[in-house]
């Protein structure tokens, strides 16, 4: 085969895959930023508002520095909660001029001896972790049929990733409070805590369900929908005749 043909033939196969709508992520900005305000009626819009992933643009030339920035990422934050962690997330919620960038970043705090980020997923995200202060032990599941952990002892300066919508924690292993900074890779990852979700969800999701699902006992189910703060023993269908 000549290279001419090969290189064609080559290049035949490829398209399909860069043409393909099956790889959608956040979508690239069309202008050089669009910085969000809320409402239409603030000022300071086009007279036609654009209306972008949730947030109206702002006339890009009344953007100031102000729009792009955020102060006191650098304080420490409570851990004083069951789980020991807190997360700081800043989206195009605290930063305006996010909107339509596809980036966000949070800074985690982990409380000494067992402070935890419990296990979670982000439906729209990979995230990068970097470990500035303590000892972290990370992990992420693969997903189904394998769901095989993957997971590291990291210290600081130490870098991991997790990939897209796969599980995922950190926990602190060590005597001193813990820090790391993570960047994700949407504007707006979203978080899905596992426990949270499963055993608190609003309506519940009925016991009969999560007892055949975690093989256990419905009054291990009870116990823990109580502790998440659902409704104990009812179920979306239980009134149905």
């Amino acid at each position: 085969m000549s290279a001419y043909r090969f290189l064609l033939s080559a290049f035949t196969l490829l398209l399909p895959l860069a043409s393909s709508p099956a790889s959608a992520y956040d979508p690239s900005p069309l202008q050089d930023f669009c910085v969000a305000i809320n409402e239409p009626g603030n000022g300071g819009i086009f007279p036609n508002p654009v209306f972008v992933n949730g947030k109206f643009c702002k006339d890009p030339k009344l953007a100031a520095a102000n729009d792009f920035s955020f102060s006191g990422l650098n304080i420490p934050r409570s851990t004083a909660n069951r789980v020991g962690s807190n997360v700081t997330l800043l989206n195009a919620d605290q930063i305006p001029g996010l909107n339509t960038m596809g980036i966000s970043m949070a800074r985690i705090d982990y409380a000494p001896n067992g402070g935890l980020n419990p296990p979670h997923t982000h439906p729209r995200a990979t995230e990068i972790l970097l470990v500035l202060e303590g000892t972290l032990a990370v992990g992420f599941v693969t997903s189904n049929p394998d769901n095989r952990l993957i997971t590291k002892v990291l210290y600081p300066g130490d870098v991991f990733v997790f990939p897209i919508g796969l599980i995922h924690f950190q926990v602190n292993i060590g005597q001193a409070s813990a820090v790391a900074v993570a960047g994700l890779s949407s504007q707006n990852p979203g978080a899905i805590t596992i426990a949270n979700a499963v055993f608190g969800s609003n309506p519940p999701i009925n016991p009969d369900v999560l007892a055949k699902a975690f093989q256990l006992d419905k009054n291990i189910v009870y116990y823990l929908q109580k502790q998440f703060g659902g409704s104990v023993g009812q179920g979306p269908w239980d009134d149905m005749p």
